[in-house]
């Protein structure tokens, strides 16, 4: 992870609606948000770029919206 601010702004972003994703699917016992979340909090470690860290982040927000209750 790159000391830049909007990537320090995107992990602390993704990482708390990570959070949140993942403890809604562990009280509802549902793997694929327990799984994008965990997803959402690890990745923004991974990227070396600001901008891949938001194209990233709002993929797994999209990907959450549309499986968060299956």
């Amino acid at each position: 992870m790159s000391l830049e601010p909007y990537n320090i702004l995107a992990g602390f972003v993704f990482g708390m609606i990570g959070f949140g994703a993942w403890r809604y699917g562990r009280s509802l016992d549902r793997w694929k948000p327990v799984a994008i979340g965990l997803a959402l909090m690890i990745y923004p470690y991974l990227t070396p770029w600001a901008w891949l860290t938001w194209t990233i982040g709002i993929g797994l927000l999209v990907l959450l919206w549309f499986h968060h209750d299956v």
